[in-house]
């Protein structure tokens, strides 16, 4: 666990600082930004998690993991807008005073959307990106097994 918070620190700051530099010193739209950061940060995670985090597991098509490794990643963005979005427009709707701060903004989705996209992305990248060896991707069936028949 300590070796996939250390990638994805690494990866966060990354994120973090390339989103800054592109919207800052070049006057890239954020959005566009936000996603050339990602992109790039996401991509490091994958060759941290990849040959440091889970060297030990299998190999399979690189190919496969790449995008197994994004689809998760999107999986795990929308964990963190939907805790956003669940703090400024429905908690904020009842409290706007309150949930529609910047404070609560990034309390909302750094804290507890990143937390639990975090854990998340740990399970679903144990079990399905870089599994172990001898572990079956997909459910195994015995064509000769009788079925009652």
């Amino acid at each position: 666990m300590s070796k996939f918070a250390t990638v994805g620190g690494f990866a966060f700051l990354i994120d973090f600082a390339l989103f800054n530099y592109l919207t800052s010193k070049h006057g890239v739209e954020e959005l566009t930004a936000k996603t050339i950061s990602t992109v790039i940060a996401a991509s490091v995670a994958f060759v941290g998690n990849r040959f440091w985090t889970w060297r030990h597991r299998q190999r399979n098509n690189a190919a496969r993991e790449y995008a197994l490794f994004f689809f998760f990643n999107a999986v795990g963005l929308g964990i963190t807008v939907a805790c956003l979005a669940i703090s400024r427009y429905g908690l904020g709707a009842i409290w706007p005073s309150v949930f529609q701060t910047r404070l609560a903004d990034n309390l909302a989705s750094y804290i507890v959307g990143t937390g639990l996209a975090t854990l998340f992305r740990f399970w679903s990248y144990r079990r399905f990106v870089f599994v172990e060896a001898g572990t079956p991707t997909l459910p195994q069936v015995n064509p000769d097994r009788d079925h009652g028949a």
